[in-house]
């Protein structure tokens, strides 16, 4: 039994671990704090192997585990800290190389228009948008109700046309995009 543990975790690594590196990312945005948190979901999806029942798909799981651990890691950083990083963050942000290579499938413009959004209105852009999760599954990952769900999708979507637009997408390329 332990040794199937391994086995599945380790496959799961494998499917998923990217994927979720580049939703924390979008979330942190902090390439190496985006990493240790990765590492943590998996390390806490290994403590709590036992306690996947399969009402979901495994995906759906890690990125309920992924989100509650980001979550909480955004919450118990010090106000302080978080000032300061206000503060000194540039507009004109430049992501680094490494963050560009894990966000290759989507754009630079999309990047940037998703860090002005509001914290609900990236989420439920990243997961059902980006990552492709359903509804029902979204709502998993967040522990909201489906129904908040699509309105904050509702609200979210016009949100990030409208950034787009600033972020020099023609009004053609935004509506098409989303």
């Amino acid at each position: 039994m332990l040794e199937h543990k391994k086995e599945e975790m380790s496959d799961w690594y494998d499917q998923h671990s990217k994927s979720i590196l580049s939703f924390i990312l979008l979330m942190v945005k902090d390439y190496q704090q985006a990493e240790d948190l990765t590492h943590d979901t998996f390390v806490k999806a290994y403590l709590y192997y036992d306690s996947f029942k399969h009402y979901s798909s495994e995906k759906t799981w890690l990125f309920s585990i992924a989100h509650n651990i980001t979550v909480d890691f955004l919450r118990k950083r010090k106000p302080a800290t978080f000032f300061k990083e206000i503060f000194l963050m540039q507009k004109d942000h430049v992501p680094l190389p490494e963050e560009i290579f894990q966000l290759k499938e989507e754009s630079f413009e999309l990047y940037k228009a998703l860090g002005e959004l509001k914290d609900t209105y990236r989420k439920v852009i990243i997961l059902r948008k980006i990552k492709g999760f359903s509804i029902e599954d979204t709502a998993k990952i967040l522990n909201w109700s489906e129904s908040k769900v699509k309105s904050t999708l509702f609200r979210a979507t016009p949100a990030l046309k409208k950034q787009l637009l600033k972020e020099g997408y023609s009004s053609e390329e935004a509506i098409r995009r989303y």
